[in-house]
């Protein structure tokens, strides 16, 4: 060997990306690593990015069915036909032929028997555009899912969420028109059992949909700390309250129990309604079937929410939670007085449509926090 040779090998073995004894390059596998990272967060920002848009059809779709609800359109349309009923009727005949299919519905002959075709086509249209809305959500939620799965941007191993959020929203759909058909046979109304389920079922799919888009956002934050232990008790407690609270919210409205007293905070000149457990029997149906009773529990119900949302509050204030999270649970605190207080001018205003909507809609904006303050409790926070 030279010294020439002798000089110039070991500067050419370390060099970067150099060979060494072996022939390997020395750090071969680390910009295909950093790439598969970056491949895999623009990944997960595409896939947060439909989430969200789903997430926004499902709470239109929850706000816009409560207005459906709410002018009794829910039952205009008779026939569930998820191809050809993508047009409405067109021309006097097809009109003249949906008009009689909804004539022998119990709504038409025992509470609009007087209806006419003009004012049937209104309630059609509102209908129409509900279950145009819900067809063009599936398709958001299922052509991109199955793309999604097709090109590996969401690998197989993670794909079973997502999969059960395509399900949850195809037996959402199937709620829906089972719902319509409870009203189409011998009472002019729908099940207010079924309507629950539909509203509820819509809720946990909102829920679902928005922690999966939360976790994907989060990119690997860390798990929460022992010490927010009651803070997360008291946020899941929030939660199921309000689950309960939104589920007496549909029987009330399934039930029209918002009628049942105009009065507040007494019903018929008392704190407890008259005959509460005593109008059906057995006693524990008055707690799900009787309009009073169930529009007592759903005004009370809410005092229950309140006092799990202070006790949020003040387990924040001694967790270490974060600036951002406190804020939050100070938001939900004044996003539940403000639903009392709109709850209230319901109940005073004779359910005015404005109003109840504005309280179903600020009803799923409460649940959308709750959630949010539930996963960064549960994920753990890297601020202060």
């Amino acid at each position: 060997m030279t010294h020439g040779d002798a000089m110039t090998t070991p500067a050419r073995s370390s060099r970067p990306g150099g060979r060494g004894a072996t022939g390997a390059p020395a750090a071969a596998g680390l910009p295909t690593a950093a790439g598969e990272v970056a491949t895999t967060r623009a990944h997960d920002r595409l896939v947060a990015r439909w989430l969200a848009v789903v997430c926004g059809f499902i709470v239109f779709m929850v706000v816009f069915g409560g207005f459906v609800r709410l002018t009794e359109s829910g039952l205009s349309i008779v026939e569930w036909n998820v191809v050809m009923g993508v047009l409405p009727p067109i021309g006097e005949a097809a009109w003249r032929e949906t008009f009689a299919r909804y004539q022998a519905t119990p709504e038409f002959r025992h509470v609009n028997s007087a209806m006419t075709l003009a004012e049937y086509q209104r309630i059609f249209y509102i209908e129409y555009i509900h279950r145009l809305v819900a067809r063009v959500a599936g398709l958001v939620v299922a052509l991109p899912l199955l793309y999604f799965l097709a090109r590996g941007i969401i690998p197989r191993r993670r794909a079973l969420p997502y999969v059960g959020i395509g399900l949850l929203f195809g037996f959402q759909g199937f709620l829906g028109w089972y719902m319509v058909k409870s009203g189409l046979v011998d009472q002019p109304a729908v099940s207010h059992f079924r309507l629950t389920a539909h509203l509820l079922a819509a809720l946990v799919l909102l829920c679902a949909t928005y922690w999966q888009a939360l976790g994907l956002r989060a990119d690997g934050a860390p798990m929460a700390r022992p010490g927010d232990l009651r803070a997360r008790r008291a946020a899941l407690a929030v939660l199921g309250l309000l689950f309960a609270q939104i589920a007496y919210g549909g029987l009330v409205a399934g039930l029209d129990a918002g009628m049942a007293s105009d009065t507040w905070p007494l019903m018929y000149g008392r704190w407890v309604p008259p005959g509460w457990l005593e109008t059906l029997a057995p006693w524990w149906r008055n707690l799900v079937s009787a309009p009073a009773t169930v529009q007592f529990v759903h005004r009370w119900l809410a005092f229950a929410v309140l006092a799990a949302v202070l006790w949020l509050v003040r387990a924040l204030r001694t967790a270490p939670a974060s600036a951002a999270t406190r804020r939050g649970g100070y938001a939900v605190l004044a996003l539940v007085v403000a639903q009392i207080v709109l709850g209230i001018s319901v109940i005073w205003w004779h359910v005015p449509l404005a109003l109840a909507l504005g309280h179903q809609a600020l009803a799923v904006a409460i649940l959308m926090v709750v959630v949010w303050l539930n996963f960064r409790l549960r994920r753990g926070e890297a601020g202060p």
